[in-house]
């Protein structure tokens, strides 16, 4: 099953329209993202809880891990850059941490809030080799803007 973007962004909106806070968005876009498509492995945030700092955040799948320091990993670097990080293959990224043995590629995305306070980031897994394409970060990235604009 591969996920229908126009769906899943009329679903998200439906859900969290209105809502502000962020760990109750976090939750519901984890878990309607997860749901949504068989590539997504392990879905969900880490959230920014310290000045260069991830801690796990609400996600759908096996254990994560639960701090991620900036400088380290593919979700430190998007945190760091606050670029979205699309990684084919996870065991050619320098610094990559194995949270889970399984992950083949990673898809991370930068989630910033009210004027643009980075809150955190979007982290999807699969099992699979090159499961992510531009297009899958493009739509994601749309639906986080929307949904997080207003998260506090």
């Amino acid at each position: 099953m591969r996920v229908d973007y126009n769906t899943l962004t009329k679903t998200l909106r439906a859900l969290t329209e209105g809502e502000t806070d962020a760990v109750a968005l976090m939750a519901t876009v984890a878990c309607e993202v997860h749901h949504s498509d068989d590539r997504f492995d392990w879905t969900g945030f880490y959230r920014v809880t310290e000045p260069e700092l991830l801690k796990i955040g609400p996600y759908q799948g096996g254990h994560g891990c639960l701090v991620i320091p900036f400088a380290r990993g593919v979700c430190g670097a998007a945190a760091r850059t606050g670029e979205i990080q699309l990684v084919a293959d996870v065991e050619a990224f320098e610094g990559h941490i194995a949270c889970a043995s399984s992950t083949r590629s990673e898809l991370v995305l930068p989630v910033f809030g009210l004027n643009q306070r980075l809150l955190g980031v979007f982290d999807l897994d699969s099992d699979q080799p090159d499961a992510f394409t531009q297009a899958d970060a493009d739509a994601l990235k749309s639906i986080l803007a929307e949904v997080f604009a207003q998260a506090a």
